[in-house]
């Protein structure tokens, strides 16, 4: 699964960081990755941006960052909790 459809209010945990398209340079991964995007970490989707779409708001640890739709679909997660568990 990846960050991008992640449901608002469900938690999760990061796999890994890929170049999920021709848009994403390595240094857009290397980037994710310094910010803290590391196998293992948790991940909680806050909220999307007007209409679901861009920013998309996610927390990793006590930091919250507003991430592109397509930095989003370079994260692959797993799921941890679901919205309401």
């Amino acid at each position: 699964m990846l960050l991008s459809e992640l449901p608002n209010g469900a938690h999760a945990m990061v796999e890994r960081v890929i170049s999920a398209s021709p848009e994403v340079s390595s240094i857009t991964v290397q980037r994710l990755e310094e910010l803290g995007f590391i196998a293992g970490e948790p991940v909680l989707m806050l909220r999307r941006g007007p209409g679901g779409r861009e920013p998309l708001a996610v927390q990793i640890g006590e930091t919250l960052f507003a991430l592109r739709l397509i930095e989003a679909q370079s994260i692959a997660i797993t799921l941890t909790e679901t919205v309401g568990a």
